[in-house]
This record gives structure tokens, sequence and C-alpha cells, in this order.
């Protein structure tokens, strides 16, 4: 094992579902299961004592489930845990929730192997997960379900320029960097420092939290509101 080897730890209810991912992942090079768990309680100590780059969490579980465990994982301020929530529908309001708790992104238990490592990739890498042709649906479903604004640092708005706005706002539609540099007709690596810098002022984690916190502060409003 190298050092670029991303460490994954399972989170689901079922075994059948555990050791399924378990097998696929496995097989992928640069990717290692370090560790099951069977619920949100086990998760957390797991992650403290496996420190793994990569939590695959599932929602619904008994006792403390993947939306508070998802919270308390990635609460920490040093926390460099990235959790990727699994799903059987791509709109569940829980996923809304969990996004709002921290995670990068959301994936349906019915992907591919492919669609797995690729996941698991991403957001080791420090990218959110927001496939494209649902980041709009489901953002804007995101928002419309939730109570109101919520976010913490609303006021820091004010600290961005305009064209660190401007990107926020394309997060926020589901553009991606190579998009938005396609469209502010930039390179992409000034995209990439834009994204950087709006996370570093904003306090956020990740283009996951910069979209939510768009919508959260309306920067950007869903179709038709």
């Amino acid at each position: 094992m190298t050092s670029s080897t991303i460490r994954v730890l399972i989170v689901d209810d079922q075994m059948m579902v555990r050791q399924g991912f378990t097998v696929l992942l496995d097989a992928e090079p640069g990717i290692q299961v370090v560790g099951q768990a069977v619920d949100g309680e086990e998760a957390v100590a797991k992650v403290a004592e496996l420190a793994p780059d990569v939590v695959l969490m599932d929602i619904r579980m008994p006792g403390i489930g993947g939306i508070e465990a998802t919270r308390l994982i990635t609460g920490p301020a040093d926390a460099a845990v990235k959790v990727l929530v699994l799903t059987t529908f791509d709109l569940d309001e829980y996923v809304y929730e969990a996004l709002r708790a921290g995670a990068s992104g959301f994936l349906l238990k019915d992907a591919s192997a492919d669609e797995l490592a690729h996941a698991v990739r991403v957001v080791a890498g420090g990218d959110a997960l927001l496939a494209p042709n649902l980041t709009k649906r489901l953002i804007a479903e995101f928002s419309r379900l939730s109570a109101g604004p919520r976010a913490p640092r609303l006021d820091r708005v004010g600290d961005l320029t305009e064209r660190e706005t401007e990107v926020l706002s394309l997060i926020a539609n589901g553009l991606s960097n190579a998009e938005i540099a396609s469209r502010l007709v930039v390179a992409e690596q000034t995209v990439k420092t834009h994204v950087s810098r709006i996370l570093i002022k904003l306090g956020l984690r990740d283009r996951t939290q910069a979209a939510v916190y768009a919508y959260d502060t309306g920067l950007v409003r869903p179709a038709g509101h």
C-alpha cells in the first residue's frame, strides 16, 4: 500500500451491501476498504480508530443514523475525512439533510463498480460529488424543503469579490470547473483558485457546501421561485 491509497470505511446495516461494496472497491487500484460499521455509533468510533479518507455512509440505520453520524464525523474543524452518502433514491429527502450535515455528495446504491470507484476518488480528491444532471434538481428541491435560511455565515457573502460571487453562483447551478472556465473565458486553474478562495472566505468544506450556501443565502434561487 502506498501513501496515495484511498482508505475507505463502509457504513451500512445490511451485511450484503457492506460486503458487496468491499469486494468492488478492493478490486480497484489505489483504493482499500479498511473497515466496516453497522450503524452510526460504530461509524464514529471506526473513523477515530482507522482514520479513513472516505466514509460510504448509509442514511437509514437503527440507532444513530447516517445524518447524525455525518454531523459528528465532519463537525470538528480539523476533520479531514469525507462522507459520501449512500441512498436508494436520488431525491431522497434525507439526502438534503445529509448534505447540510457535512456530506460531500451522494451515490445511489445501485451504482456500477466504475461509478462507485469514481465517486470515492472524486470525494477523496476534495471535490464534491453532485452529478451534473442531478445538481440543479437536487439543490432546488433541497432549498424548497428547507424550513428557511439557516446558514451560520450569511454575512460573509459580502467578503467575496464580484468574480468570486459569480463563480459561486455557477457552482450552485451545477457547472464544473471546466464549464465555469468556458463560461467566463478564463483558465480552469483560475477557476480552481477562485473556488479555493470562496471556500476559505466562507468557511466551507467543499463545493457541495458552497452550493447549499448559495441557496441558503438567497444568492441563487431555485427555478420558478
